[in-house]
């Protein structure tokens, strides 16, 4: 069954209708995770300070072992 591309796909697919370089292609990679990377940490800044979290409770986490044993 055939899916279609969303907007951000097809305009991403307009933007590079011709053949880029493998040292091209890496850095749109890259710029694409950063941009993704960058929003993930907004909306964990987010969501941490809607909490009211402190900056001594993110260090006492980080010390923490948080698995579990089956």
């Amino acid at each position: 069954m055939p899916v279609a591309l969303n907007n951000t796909q097809l305009e991403i697919l307009k933007l590079f209708r011709n053949d880029q370089s493998e040292e091209e292609l890496q850095e749109i990679r890259s710029l694409l995770i950063a941009y993704l990377a960058d929003k993930v940490t907004k909306e964990a800044d987010k969501a941490f300070d809607g909490k009211g979290y402190s900056d001594s409770i993110f260090q006492k986490w980080k010390k923490e072992h948080f698995r579990k044993i089956a």
